[in-house]
């Protein structure tokens, strides 16, 4: 399984097409959103290329595969321009005899985490800060912000494949990588 895992979009065309062009998108078994889609929130600046409406009907182009929750800066509105749902505040990912709890991270955060059991995953966006480490044997996983990066980061987007979630720069640099459990794949 190969699946993206992208977050706090903001509205910015150019960085969503930049992640799914690296991401390699027919290879893609599929995409989760971390929510903040379209719009950049009262408290953050004009993403590069801020075009709700083209950022819609971008990421529509992928909707069969996109599993998504909502954000903080998510409204109902955006769901009239979206052919995805995104009214969630959470799901669950099921993946290589895991579960990963998906959420954006202004309900749910590693201060507040969800009942969730050891071997299980945390996946979440807000912050813009890239995580990938274990804590009380949970897997937190966040890849950061593709527009809006905080404290230094890059923009960044994860991968999930054989085993290991990577974040990686748009320039494809992996900034941080976890093995998740013993599912990695042996060289």
């Amino acid at each position: 399984m190969k699946i993206l895992f992208i977050s706090d979009i903001h509205g910015s065309l150019p960085r969503a097409q930049t992640v799914f062009a690296a991401a390699d998108p027919d290879s893609l078994d599929a995409i989760v959103i971390l929510g903040d889609i379209l719009y950049h929130g009262p408290r953050n600046p004009l993403p590069e290329g801020y075009d709700p409406r083209a950022t819609a009907g971008f990421l529509n182009g992928y909707k069969g595969r996109i599993i998504a929750v909502r954000g903080n800066c998510d409204s109902e509105v955006d769901q009239t321009l979206l052919e995805f749902p995104i009214r969630t505040d959470y799901s669950w990912l099921f993946l290589d005899g895991m579960r990963i709890f998906l959420t954006h991270g202004h309900l749910w955060n590693e201060s507040n985490l969800p009942p969730l059991a050891a071997g299980d995953a945390f996946a979440y966006g807000h912050t813009h800060i890239p995580r990938a480490h274990v804590v009380n044997g949970i897997g937190v996983l966040n890849p950061g912000s593709c527009s809006l990066p905080k404290e230094g980061n890059e923009p960044s987007y994860g991968l999930y494949e054989d085993g290991f979630f990577r974040v990686l720069t748009l320039d494809g640099e992996v900034v941080l990588e976890r093995c998740l459990y013993g599912l990695c794949a042996k060289a």
